[in-house]
Parts: structure tokens; C-alpha cells; sequence
């Protein structure tokens, strides 16, 4: 199993998800990282619909439950997962 599909299923399984395995995996995808102001950061595709946009964590490296839902609502309506 590729690192890709490792990656997707433990998003759509897993309880936590941490920042890192997040932008490995958006870069996987044909995202590209793009950093803003202070936390925020973007991930583009090219697609305006696929554009993500999130905030760093900002104490440790686990995503926040509400992140990881949207992020996977996004993958899925654009067909990536």
C-alpha cells in the first residue's frame, strides 16, 4: 500500500490526524502549500473549488476534529477520496 492510500484511510478512519501527515498528504494530491498571515495557510490545486483553507495548530501537532471533517468533505466533493 502506498503512503497516498495510507495516508487517505487513516483520514477517513482515524480520531486524529496530525498537521504533518496532513500537508504530506494535500501535496500527494497535487496540492501546493501556500502560507499566510500568522496561521493561516492554503492549499491550492489550481481547482477555486478545491481551494483549502485552515489554521496551523497552534499547541502541539493534532488537528482540530472540525479541521479534519472539512478537510475530508472537500477530498470527497472533489473526487480525491
Amino acid at each position: 500500500m502506498s503512503k497516498k492510500q495510507k495516508l487517505i484511510n487513516k483520514l477517513l478512519i482515524a480520531k486524529t490526524f496530525k498537521w504533518s501527515e496532513l500537508a504530506t498528504l494535500l501535496k500527494l494530491l497535487g496540492y501546493k502549500e501556500i502560507q499566510g498571515d500568522g496561521s493561516r495557510v492554503k492549499f491550492d490545486n489550481g481547482d477555486p473549488d478545491a481551494l483549502i483553507n485552515l489554521h496551523k495548530p497552534h499547541l502541539g501537532n493534532e488537528m482540530k476534529t472540525y479541521a479534519v471533517k472539512q478537510v475530508k468533505e472537500k477530498l470527497k466533493s472533489g473526487g480525491l477520496i
